[in-house]
């Protein structure tokens, strides 16, 4: 059957029987016997048939989809099982968000390259979101909620913020008990025209909307948000895979821990989205890297853990 769905797809493609048996190198009453086959197995026509004209029917338009995704389907069972069978080798290309890419994707390329020497990895880190098919991107990190999509998404770790100043900012100004207290701090803030997905939102706290918060430093670049918390500048709300060092450090300290997980379920909950916020592997469907791609997410959940390390970290700080 599956022979008969390649040469369905190949005389959808030229509208000829005499092309296709050409091309395949068979009588044309061989590629007729194919057809007809298919269509009995299927119980309905797929072509209008004449002695000039090869026509899709309305069931043959509908069956033209499905026909594509088996064979890519098989292509890909057939590239998984090879990755298996043999060292993986080739070319990758990775993009990845600018502070996670530097952080935590390019340490986990080079483990990676250990592993499969034979690989090679071109790694674009850039917090543009880029389109996978124009640029031919096999895998891309992706933070936050993800939009409706036909690619394939591997959830890596969840997606959480935290609130953070330095010991120095808590020695001079207080420490903040609620969230609400952070309207009388100074807080440092993302500079940028588009929302910030759970920026000063907190479960239960101003209807889940941000809290309208200010400060005397403002940054589209989330590590210089980072260093003028570290120097005691004010209070930062950003991601804890940022904040992970600086915590375990003792440079920042967390000041609504709680906070982290209710507010990932929080956002999910509200969320018209069919995938809650977090942080993502995605590659597209059906391309002939797919295998090695699916190697390399696979490298990356196990490089990071479940939970991932750098929330373990934090919480043995917490506990």
């Amino acid at each position: 059957m599956l022979d008969a769905i390649r040469v369905f797809l190949a005389v959808v493609n030229t509208r000829s029987l005499s092309k296709v048996a050409k091309d395949e190198g068979i009588a044309v009453s061989s590629v007729s016997r194919k057809i007809d086959a298919l269509e009995t197995e299927l119980g309905f026509k797929l072509f209008h048939r004449t002695s000039r004209l090869v026509m899709l029917t309305d069931s043959g338009e509908q069956f033209l989809p499905r026909a594509k995704n088996i064979l890519l389907e098989l292509e890909e069972a057939k590239n998984a099982m090879s990755a298996l069978s043999a060292d993986p080798k080739g070319l990758l290309t990775v993009t990845a968000p600018a502070s996670f890419g530097r952080l935590y994707v390019a340490p986990a390329v080079t483990t990676f390259l250990k592993r499969y020497p034979l690989m090679e990895i071109e790694l674009n880190i850039s917090d543009e979101i880029i389109d996978l098919s124009a640029h031919r991107i096999d895998v891309a990190v992706r933070i936050g909620t993800l939009p409706d999509s036909d690619l394939v998404a591997t959830r890596l770790a969840p997606f959480k913020r935290l609130v953070c100043a330095s010991p120095d900012y808590i020695a001079r100004h207080g420490r903040p008990q609620t969230p609400e207290d952070l309207l009388q701090h100074n807080c440092l803030s993302a500079a940028t025209n588009r929302t910030v997905a759970g920026l000063w939102c907190f479960p239960n706290v101003n209807k889940g909307a941000p809290l309208a918060v200010h400060g005397n430093f403002r940054s589209n670049d989330t590590h210089s948000l980072l260093l003028a918390a570290v120097n005691g500048i004010g209070v930062v709300h950003l991601a804890d895979w940022l904040l992970s060092d600086m915590i375990v450090s003792g440079q920042l300290i967390s000041l609504f821990p709680e906070t982290a997980t209710e507010f990932s379920k929080n956002n999910a909950a509200k969320s018209s989205a069919k995938i809650e916020p977090g942080i993502y592997a995605v590659r597209m469907p059906g391309r002939s890297h797919a295998a090695k791609a699916q190697l390399f997410i696979d490298h990356l959940r196990s490089e990071f853990g479940e939970p991932a390390f750098w929330e373990k970290a934090i919480s043995a700080i917490s506990t």
